[in-house]
């Protein structure tokens, strides 16, 4: 029967216990092989993101040549619609010019609601909340937008 703690059939043998310069030799490999499998890990990351990279340059790309494809369909959709609104307008009794000034005057109204709304959206590329943090810290602040 064995006892609890040792392996069955190595109760009286033992492996001697390497000397210092055998421990330290071991210690080094085992540091060295250690080592190279991080290296090998660094480049096989690298080698994921280069990959990753290069699959999102293609997908953008792409995604912008639909973009196009999609401002001229909706562009083209738009004078389409417009052209239609004018000719309705007409019928109703309005003049040519009342129609399309009808027309102008929604098509300037949304216009002027996306400018709007870009405007908001280009204040958050200011990066405010990162400016404030490197002011804090002294870097980088040259006094003009401590007012706001």
């Amino acid at each position: 029967m064995d006892t609890p703690g040792t392996p069955s059939g190595e109760d009286d043998e033992r492996k001697p216990t390497p000397s210092l310069e055998e421990s330290l030799r071991q210690f080094g490999d085992a540091g060295r092989a250690g080592f190279a499998s991080a290296v090998d890990a660094g480049r096989a990351l690298r080698g994921l993101v280069a990959a990753d990279l290069a699959l999102a340059r293609a997908a953008l790309v792409r995604a912008l040549l639909w973009l196009a494809v999609v401002v001229v369909f909706a562009a083209s959709s738009w004078l389409l619609l417009m052209a239609a609104l004018v000719s309705l307008l007409q019928r109703l009794g309005l003049s040519w010019l009342g129609a399309i000034g009808v027309a102008a005057g929604l098509s300037l109204a949304i216009a002027a609601f996306g400018a709007w709304k870009m405007a908001g959206y280009f204040e958050h590329t200011r990066l405010d909340a990162t400016r404030r943090q490197l002011a804090k810290l002294g870097i980088g602040g040259s006094g003009e937008d401590d007012a706001t």
